[in-house]
Formats: structure tokens, sequence, C-alpha cells
């Protein structure tokens, strides 16, 4: 692969709209919720937007055979992904989608820790433990200031967090398997084939198991689902690693931390989400532990600025790990 630019205003524009997207897919999905569970609208979105990269990799030429090897390993991280968006859409049922999305994007700090265990090769340097460090004081400070619930009312918004928090270690579970196994040199859209076919197959199933199969398909529920299958899973997807293609990885991982503002400023805005002291402290030393962890290189070569380098990582490996959530 060539050598990638610099992110220039185009890039930047592009991961703007790219990280507003991913923000608004929780508050989505908390919107329709009366009306349609959140476990069987990413089980909903997950089936439509497998046959659109189906049909995308068909276009492309790229083999569907399971012959190759990565069935057994894709089986894994499809699994892994339909057990974050069943934890995601259980914990919407009880806490913000304003938390959750704080929460969700922990997963960098867990996948950091279990690469660092696996692979010589991804040993956290000083910098990136003082990251881990500052985010875990931050999940703290989140739980420690949760506003207590009404007496009487059975709200347990703390199992909420809980619950975005599972699904942050099963994200970063899924970079585990995804960087240690042959998926490592699989294509993009195989491996994003793998987790939506699992998503869609097991949470249908979680579905039907826990009644939650009931729907109205209202206009809020039509567009969240449309949003949530154009927008989230193919479109985004796309322009995403049309940019990991183009402009160093690095820059573009720093930028995507974006994405949890976005999600904290829509919940307020769209949902009228309250915001407690606690939590924004707790939001900013999480962001910026993940920060640190996720983002340390591209910071030093902010700060520093160097000779652009010939980043070559498999998409496969990058900041999404092979798709959007």
């Amino acid at each position: 692969m060539g050598k990638r630019d610099a992110v220039d205003k185009r890039a930047s524009g592009l991961m703007l709209i790219l990280c507003a997207i991913w923000g608004l897919q929780q508050v989505a999905m908390k919107a329709a919720a009366p009306d349609i569970a959140p476990i069987l609208q990413v089980a909903f979105r997950s089936g439509a937007a497998s046959v659109m990269v189906g049909l995308l990799m068909l276009a492309r030429g790229e083999r569907l055979s399971l012959s190759d090897g990565t069935w057994r390993p894709g089986i894994l991280v499809g699994l892994l992904f339909a057990l974050e968006f069943l934890f995601v859409g259980e914990g919407l049922r009880y806490t913000s989608a304003s938390h959750m999305v704080i929460f969700l994007y922990t997963a960098p700090i867990f996948a950091a820790l279990l690469l660092q265990w696996k692979l010589p090769a991804e040993r956290l340097l000083r910098g990136q433990w003082i990251g881990i460090g500052i985010a875990f004081a931050g999940i703290v400070t989140a739980f420690t200031g949760r506003l207590p619930a009404p007496i009487g009312s059975g709200a347990t918004p703390w199992l909420g967090d809980l619950l975005g928090l599972a699904a942050g270690m099963a994200w970063g579970t899924t970079t585990l398997v995804i960087r240690s196994s042959c998926l490592a040199t699989a294509s993009a859209t195989r491996i994003l084939l793998y987790q939506l076919v699992g998503a869609f197959v097991l949470l249908m199933l979680a579905a039907c198991l826990l009644d939650q199969t009931a729907f109205r398909l209202t206009r809020l529920v039509w567009s969240s689902l449309i949003f949530q299958v154009v927008l989230v899973s193919f479109a985004s997807f796309l322009v995403w690693f049309w940019l990991l293609r183009h402009y160093l990885a690095s820059r573009l991982g720093v930028l995507s931390f974006m994405t949890p503002l976005f999600g904290i400023t829509f919940g307020v805005w769209l949902l009228k989400e309250p915001l407690e002291p606690h939590f924004v402290s707790g939001a900013l030393l999480v962001l910026t532990g993940i920060l640190l962890v996720s983002g340390y290189e591209g910071v030093k070569r902010m700060v520093r600025p160097q000779r652009p380098l010939d980043e070559s990582l498999p998409t496969s490996a990058l900041t999404k790990e092979g798709r959007v959530n």
C-alpha cells in the first residue's frame, strides 16, 4: 500500500459527519424504543445491511466462499458483535443514550489490555498505562455519581451503565480475535459480513426468547431503521474505509473520538437527558484516557510533527476493526 496523506479539510469534514452519525445511533435506538425493542432494531438493521454488504462484495468480485478458514474466527466475532449489541439494547432500557455511548466507547481500553497480553508487539507504553488509569478513574467517577432512582420506581439505571461497560468489553474482545487470527488479513467487507449475519441470527433469537418481538411501524421507527441501515451500517462504513485507504490511520483514529461527544450532545438535545456533574467529570476522564491509549502515537505526532509515515496496517486491524458500530 502506498503512502497516505495527512488529514486535510476534506478528511476532517468527512470525519465530523461520520462521528455525528455514529454518535446519533444510540439516540435513534433509544428514541424508537417505545415502539420497537432496541435488540430487534439491531437485528433488523443487521439483516438488511448484511444483504447490502453481500451485494457489494459480489459487485466487487469478492468470493463468498468459506474455504479460506476465516469462518471459525468469523463465527466468534459474529457472536461477540451480537453480544455487544444485546448488552447495548438491554442497557438502553435502563440508562440514557448519553451514558451508553460513553461506556460503550471504553472498548479501546479493554482491547489495549487484551492485545498487550496476547501479542508482544502490542505492549503498552508508559503514557498508555497512564491513560488506562485515567479512564478507569473516570468509570468509577461516573458510576459513583449516579443519582439514585426514586424510591418505589423499580428503576435500576446503574444496571444500564454496567451493561454498557459489558458491551465495551465485548467490542474490545472482538478486536483481540480479529488481530490474533487469520481475520487480520481478511477484507473489511468479509469481517463486517460475519458480524452482521451473526447479529441478525442471534439477536432475532434473543428477541424471541425475551419476548421483545412486538413493534409498531410508526414514522419514527421507519426513520430510525432507515438511518441505522443505510447511514450507520452501510454508507458510513464505505466512507470510513475510503478514508483509511487515503489518509493516515492514526490521525483519523484521534478524530474518531468525537463520537462520544456527539452522542452526549444529541442525547441531551434530542432526548432531554439530564447530565449529572459526576457523569460529566467521569466522561471527560474516560475520553482523555481513551485518547491517550488509542491515539497516543497520533497525539505525539501532532505535538511533534514528523515525516509522513507509510501506514500499511490491514484495514481490518484499524480503529473500527472492520465494521461500524
